[in-house]
Parts: structure tokens; sequence; C-alpha cells
């Protein structure tokens, strides 16, 4: 209400500020110099005041010495201030001299620094140029640990008559600094699950970025909400610098609650809870409740990690899970013990699984138990978003094993892998091709013993799409409860499917895809191969593309269009 009560008087212009003469990069630093327009009589009496001292200094320091500078002002509504300039010639580098005492001298990092200073004889002397290397030699330093080191010369020598300027830099680095021991609080946790993280090694060689490295493995391993990894400059003696490691723990429990849908598993709500750090030694759980109309689930995972703790960790899991299995109804108790390591880009898992499982087949039961030893290979390069990648190439392998005489219901040795490939075209073209491969073998007479988890099927939104999920496997014709015959999807023993799909970017969130699928679960010498074919609608959120999808399974005598929902990333 005050704002309205102001003379218009007040917003007027006071001056206006005319600059003739410079244009390119010497105008652009003079109008900074001289700052935004006043907009009071007296802000206006002081901005008169100095803006020939500022335009000289601008012009100073982009080397131009010899400018003349003219100022007119007439006075009328408003105040019009016109700055002629004549920049005139500019003071060129004669002698550029940059030296280096210490240690540094024979460090790889400041050669590369010296020979792009950007100093160079003959160019135009830029203060700013000068700076900017003076301000990166002394960052350079303290990121490579010459804490001691001080410039003993400094400075710019200009001869504006004589349009020539001289550089005067030397730097004594001093020795370079090494890590010292690592001081944090034992109580919050062990060195054990600590030292394996760092990078920067007590003995050698500071350098700013392995501790960067070494914050960042810290943080990764979800224990602590904040880590702070620096150097205790007030300690440092003999060349030597002990390291402070502060840890704040992350939150300790923590709940998260999804409601989805895809028209593979229907509607479903999912519950997890996470315990990132159980104690000291980094053991940690999560416990994950799924309720699905077609396959509910509960899962607990819980964590140890032995020799590192993000490249080698222990697993105990168990799990149980409803699951429509083509026309079986299956239910799966699982306990597993496996152990992951990573290495470079690749992750190897050795597991143990005790598997128990009940099924139901047109009224009739069925249960089994395995013991299964498995050895699985992974690895997964991807370009771009983590959730929209624009390239990206995955491959996975396992195989599992088991016998009658060691804990399976029946002999078997099951192998799979899976495939998955992104390449954009441009801005807005984009191609993925997804696979998955499967066979089991198992001894004849002992085929239809074979638990439908450990039989392979396929169809539905991440598979041949078109189809029903896990709809198409070998079918059998068996007789009911009531005395009839029914026909089956009991899966096979085989698994070949591939897809191909083309996708164009409308807008950076929609695009608009075209698929072919293929493939089928079969036994041996019982390929039938199934296609499915479609179009679709994808939305790009932060969480991956929400997927719309129509399809029809034409290799069908009766093929129906069938809708696909799905949300996450294609693989």
């Amino acid at each position: 209400m005050f704002l309205l009560l102001l003379p218009l008087t007040a917003f007027a212009q006071v001056l206006e500020v005319r600059l003739e003469g410079l244009d390119g990069e010497l105008e652009k630093n003079a109008r900074a110099w001289l700052g935004d327009a006043p907009t009071t009589p007296q802000s206006r009496s002081n901005y008169l005041h100095g803006a020939r001292e500022r335009v000289v200094s601008s012009l100073q320091a982009l080397g131009y010495y010899r400018a003349e500078v003219d100022l007119q002002l007439e006075r009328g509504e408003p105040w019009v201030l016109s700055i002629h300039v004549d920049p005139g010639e500019p003071v060129r580098l004669r002698h550029v001299n940059i030296g280096l005492d210490g240690e540094a001298k024979n460090d790889p990092a400041f050669s590369d620094l010296l020979a792009d200073s950007g100093l160079k004889r003959d160019d135009v002397l830029n203060h700013g140029t000068y700076e900017d290397f003076r301000r990166k030699l002394q960052s350079l330093a303290l990121q490579r640990g010459y804490f001691d080191g001080r410039f003993s010369q400094a400075r710019v020598e200009v001869e504006p008559i004589g349009g020539t300027a001289d550089v005067h830099l030397h730097y004594n680095s001093g020795p370079r600094y090494r890590f010292g021991p690592l001081q944090w609080d034992r109580e919050t946790i062990d060195g054990s699950l600590v030292r394996p993280l760092l990078t920067a090694r007590e003995g050698e060689p500071y350098d700013q970025a392995k501790l960067r490295e070494s914050q960042i493995q810290l943080q990764r391993t979800g224990y602590f909400s904040t880590v702070i990894l620096r150097p205790d400059l007030d300690d440092r003696g003999d060349a030597v610098v002990p390291l402070d490691l502060e840890l704040f723990p992350a939150t300790r429990h923590s709940f998260d609650v999804g409601v989805g849908y895809s028209t593979d598993t229907e509607e479903r709500v999912t519950l997890t809870w996470r315990t990132p750090r159980l104690n000291r030694y980094g053991h940690s759980q999560e416990t994950r409740l799924q309720y699905s109309s077609v396959n509910p689930s509960g899962r607990f995972t819980y964590s140890i990690p032995m020799s590192h703790p993000l490249n080698d960790v222990l697993q105990f899991s168990a799990l149980v899970e409803d699951n429509e299995f083509g026309d079986l109804d299956s239910r799966q108790q699982e306990l597993r013990v496996r152990r992951e390591f990573r290495r470079n880009s690749w992750i190897y898992s050795f597991s143990l699984r005790g598997l128990r499982e009940s099924w139901n087949a047109a009224g009739n039961s069925f249960e089994a138990e395995y013991l299964l030893p498995g050895f699985s290979l992974s690895q997964r390069k991807r370009g771009g978003s983590l959730v929209n990648p624009s390239s990206g190439f995955s491959q996975w392998y396992r195989i599992e094993g088991g016998s009658e005489s060691a804990g399976s219901h029946i002999d078997l040795l099951r192998l799979s892998a899976n495939y998955g490939y992104i390449h954009s075209f441009g801005e807005r073209h984009r191609v993925v091709l997804r696979s998955d491969l499967g066979t089991v073998l198992v001894p004849d007479g002992q085929r239809d013993s074979l638990a439908p988890s450990l039989n392979f099927f396929a169809g539905g939104a991440q598979s041949i799409r078109g189809y029903g999920y896990q709809s198409i496997g070998r079918e059998i014709v068996t007789t009911n409860d009531q005395g009839e015959e029914v026909k089956l999807v009991v899966g096979g023993e085989r698994l070949v499917t591939g897809s191909a799909e083309y996708q164009y970017s409308f807008t950076p969130q929609w695009r608009g895809a075209l698929f072919l699928d293929g493939g089928d679960a079969f036994d041996k010498d019982d390929f039938d191969m199934h296609y499915g074919a479609g179009v679709g609608v994808h939305y790009v959120t932060q969480v991956g593309a929400i997927r719309l999808e129509l399809a029809n399974p034409f290799s069908e005598d009766d093929p129906s269009w069938r809708i696909h929902l799905a949300i996450g990333a294609e693989f």
C-alpha cells in the first residue's frame, strides 16, 4: 500500500548513459565497471564523479593504458552522460618470466599448467588472465599437497608509453606433503570397513582428488548422511599431514511405500523397510513386502560386508512368494546365501539356495524341494541418464544345478542369459534390443517333476508383448477334478525370445515407439514361434519412462489387441 502512495517521480530515470567508441569485450567490461545507472539524484552525483576512473580502469584491466576518455553531460529530463572513448593501442607482453622451485618443479601436473599459462610474448596484456593463472598455480599447489608454497615474485610491470609489459611470477612450492594417519571415531564404524574405501592411503603423496574419491566411496555405503574427510593442516609437520574423518550416521531406519500398476502383475502395493547400518561392522537389512493379486511376496535380506563394503558382500535372504506360471498357481519358499563380488564393471556371485515349491494343476497338488548351488555373472554399461539412457549394453548369465543325491527332488542343470542394447541416433532416434535365452537339463522321465519356477515361460510387458504374463510355454492335456480333459500351459525347458524397438522423441518428455517381439518357451524339437507387434507412447519421468503400449499377437489364429503398461528404464 505504501508503494502506491510514492510519487511517480521516485521511479523516473535520472541518468541515461551512452558509451561510444568501444565494442566487443572492451565495451562489455566498461559497462560492467560502470555498473547500473543511478536511480536518485544523490547516487547520480556519485556516479558522475567516478565514471571516468571506472572506464579507464576497465580498459587497463584488458591492457589498454593509452586510452582517451571524454565525458559530456547534458542536463535535462533525464540527464544524459555521453562517454566517448578512443582505446588507443594496447600494451603487449615483452618478457614473461615464470619460475618454479621446490619439489613441484618435477611434478608433471605443474608442467602441464605452465605449458598452458595463457601468457605469451607479444600477446595483449590481460590482467584477468594473469590473475587467473596465478590463482590456478596456488590452487594446484594446495590440491597436490604443497602446503608451504609461497610466491617469491608476483608482479606485472607496465610501461604505458612504450606499450610493453613484463610479467614476473616465481613460485617456491617447498616439499610435497604425504598422507598421514587417519583419525576418526572408531566407535562409529570399524576400521576394517573404512580402510578398503580409502584411496588416500597413509604414506602416499597428498592428492585432493583421492580425498574426494575416498569421501564418495564412504558416502556410497549408505551408512552415513554426511561424510567429511579433510587434512589437519594445523597439525602437519615433517612433510606429513594427518587426516580427519567426520562421519554423521544416516537415519537408522527408513520406510518406503510404493503404489503401482502393470498389466502383468495388476495393481500392487509395496512396503520396504531398510536399516542401512545395524552395527559398527556395517551389517544391514532390507525387508520388502509386496501385495499384488498375481504375485504377492515377502523378502528379507541381511547383508554383511566382507573384504570391501561395496565390492564384496555376503547376503542371507528368505523369500515367500505366490506366482502364476502359465496355468499353474505356485507358492515358493526360499532360503539363500549369496556372496557378491564387484571387479571393474563386472559383478560375480556365488549362491546356494534351498527352494520348496508347491503348485496346483487342474486341482492336482504337487510339491518339491531343491538345493541349488549357482553362479552368476553380469555387466551393465549406460550412457546418459540413469533412468533414460541414450546408450547402453547389459549382459547377465546364470547357472544353477541340483542333484537328487544332494538334497534336490531331481537332478537338474539350469542355464539362462539376458541381453539388452540401447543406441541413439542424433537427438530423436533410439533403438532398443532385448533377448532372453535359457535351458534346463533333466533326466528322461523326470521332466514333469520340475517345479514351475524352474521352467521357462514367455509373454508380458517385459517379454513378448501382445500375450499375457507368462502365458507362453509347453502345453499338456490333463484331467481335472471333474474328470474333464483340460489343456494347461506348464512351461518349457528352453527359452528363446527377442525384441526390437524403434523410438522417436517428439519432445524431451514424450516419444513414440514401434516394436516387434518374438520367441517361444518350449521343449526340445517343439519350437513354435510366437510374434507380437505394436505401438507405444512413452512419457519420461524422474523414475524412468511410463510406457503405454498396444500390442497384437498376430501369430495367433484369432489375435486380439492387448494393452501393456510399465514404468522404469528398459534395463
